[in-house]
């Protein structure tokens, strides 16, 4: 955490985690919303423990293709548990749930570090506490939720949940990203209808459980199924922007991304200036008709690693198809652009790809490319006017001999 993130974002964390351990320890000695019913308790962690070992899969997939934003099924319990539990052991069942899926589930996935685990605890407990304590406060905790005063209260409970889970997961992703659309910040209109959904799903569980709790086994077989739509919703949007032979993004993903960082600069003016990077894998085409597509193929993949690994962690590279590539350079000064166009092609040049066929072991060396570097705004205002001019750019340094980098 020292090292990858944010001060300011370490600050905030910090800040929520301490006051949701000073919080529900405090209501813990105090009886702060009534006595604990244990029994609830117990089955609230059954239920979530046995939820999430059925979508085990299913989530740790989810997790690998996620990005800031996440929707979390998990959250149909959090909201039963807000309704029939004071606010300490909500909180508590909110440390519970989320231990069981980082020993199962999130701690084998690169993009679920522990930090975030434990800051994403901390925001769950303090939405669960909030919505809770509005409860206990408004003398709203045990009424039979079959009568109107019951069904607002329900309805209250999911409002501040959402609401409060909502702004200090936006707030931390702002902090650790410098985010700021709202779809990156709070999700699309679909990911909150999705939302919506799972706390829709905790009502008819609170119910069952409170009227007949038998039933609450018919809230379990929709939960997973819409747990496995969202993983197929997130396969089909990864697809449509990835490039199947390297993995990078193609080039609507690549352009998408650019369109949005264009945007931020012109928003923040020269703090947000840009860079491209074009890429020409010199001579592909004679690795092709020595050794064939399939061991192209490899050598285009071993690029793209190698282009990924010479570029900063919040640069974005893409793959414009052929064996042309492109870079997004984000908040760069124009010393930094040629230093890191230099260290990808050094990179590339290093490279000894050995590669694995029918008729032996094929090694392919001595690789090189050809970089174009343009600047916003100085190679023009617009995105368009940036990537004309790198690839301008790309051609005089293919003419000039290949294996160097053109401004």
């Amino acid at each position: 955490m020292w090292g990858g993130a944010k001060a300011r974002w370490i600050a905030y964390a910090l800040g929520c985690e301490l006051l949701a351990v000073v919080a529900t320890v405090t209501a813990l000695v105090s009886g702060f919303g009534g006595p604990v019913r244990p029994v609830w308790f117990a089955v609230l962690v059954a239920l979530g423990v046995a939820q999430a070992e059925m979508s085990r899969r299913i989530e740790r997939l989810r997790r690998w293709m996620s990005g800031q934003t996440h929707i979390n099924v998990t959250s149909v319990w959090y909201l039963a548990g807000v309704v029939l539990l004071p606010p300490a052991w909500v909180a508590l069942l909110a440390v519970v749930l989320y231990t069981h899926l980082w020993v199962r589930v999130w701690r084998q996935v690169r993009t679920r570090p522990a930090h975030r685990f434990v800051a994403s605890t901390a925001w769950a407990m303090l939405s669960c506490f909030a919505a809770s304590s509005v409860l206990a406060v408004l003398g709203l905790h045990g009424t039979p939720l079959q009568t109107p005063r019951g069904l607002f209260a329900l309805c209250l409970a999911a409002a501040v949940f959402e609401l409060v889970n909502v702004g200090v997961v936006a707030a931390g992703i702002y902090l650790y990203t410098s985010q700021r659309s709202a779809a990156d910040l709070i999700g699309t209109w679909e990911d909150n209808a999705f939302e919506l959904a799972t706390l829709c799903l905790g009502g008819l569980a609170v119910l069952a459980l409170v009227e007949q709790p038998v039933l609450v086994v018919f809230v379990v077989a929709p939960l997973l199924l819409l747990h496995r739509y969202l993983l197929l919703k997130q396969q089909l949007q990864v697809a449509a922007v990835t490039d199947e032979k390297t993995g990078l993004l193609n080039t609507a993903g690549w352009h998408e991304s650019a369109v949005r960082e264009h945007a931020r600069a012109q928003r923040r003016g020269a703090a947000g200036d840009f860079a491209v990077l074009m890429i020409d894998l010199d001579h592909f085409k004679r690795i092709n008709d020595t050794y064939g597509h399939l061991t192209g193929d490899d050598v285009l993949a071993a690029v793209a690693v190698a282009i990924s690994g010479a570029v900063r962690q919040g640069d974005t590279v893409g793959r414009f198809g052929g064996e042309e590539f492109v870079v997004l350079l984000p908040g760069i000064g124009h010393a930094d652009v040629l230093a890191i166009a230099e260290r990808v092609r050094v990179a590339v040049g290093e490279l000894n790809v050995v590669i694995s066929t029918g008729s032996g072991t094929v090694r392919v060396s001595g690789l090189s490319v050809s970089i174009g570097v343009a600047r916003h705004p100085d190679a023009g205002p617009t995105l368009d006017d940036v990537l004309r001019t790198a690839d301008a750019a790309l051609y005089r340094a293919k003419e000039a001999g290949r294996n160097q980098v053109a401004v």
